[in-house]
């Protein structure tokens, strides 16, 4: 699946998998996806996007708390325990195969060799809410019309 992957975009994928063990969850979603491109400050999706990964990291967390909340779970002052490591393949969740998917999509229609992080960006910018990247990038006031169009100056044709 991501033999025609650019280094950089399968990085996004292994970094997104990073993230998932790191918050604790069992499948890799859009959200991961959206964190493991932050993982490269120096990418053109990256600077496109205007936020970093700390910032990121602590929107999603606000949202998570904001969730719990709204349901009567109160999680402040909780400190997550260790998560074992496991051996298990994580699996991708639905929207993040459909993410993946339009990142290759998208190199094709671009006629690029190779899937890049800028695809892979393109693909997440297409998320609607409630997917979770969708509300991450809400949450953090990223113009999906505007990244595009960074994405798509001079300099930056994702290929």
């Amino acid at each position: 699946m991501f033999k025609q992957f650019a280094s950089g975009a399968r990085d996004t994928v292994t970094s997104a998998l990073e993230e998932t063990r790191l918050r604790g969850d069992r499948r890799i979603s859009t959200e991961h996806l959206f964190l493991g491109l932050l993982h490269d400050p120096g990418s053109a999706a990256t600077r496109s996007l205007g936020v970093d990964l700390a910032a990121a990291r602590a929107a999603l967390g606000a949202l998570d708390h904001a969730a719990l909340a709204a349901i009567g779970i109160d999680v402040r002052g909780i400190e997550l325990p260790a998560i074992p490591g496991s051996r298990k393949r994580t699996p991708f969740t639905s929207g993040a195969r459909a993410v993946i998917e339009r990142a290759v999509k998208e190199t094709v229609r671009a006629r690029g060799k190779r899937t890049t992080p800028e695809h892979m960006l393109l693909a997440l910018l297409d998320c609607e809410r409630p997917d979770p990247a969708a509300e991450l990038m809400r949450t953090l006031r990223i113009d999906p019309a505007a990244v595009r169009d960074r994405l798509s100056g001079p300099a930056q044709h994702p290929r």
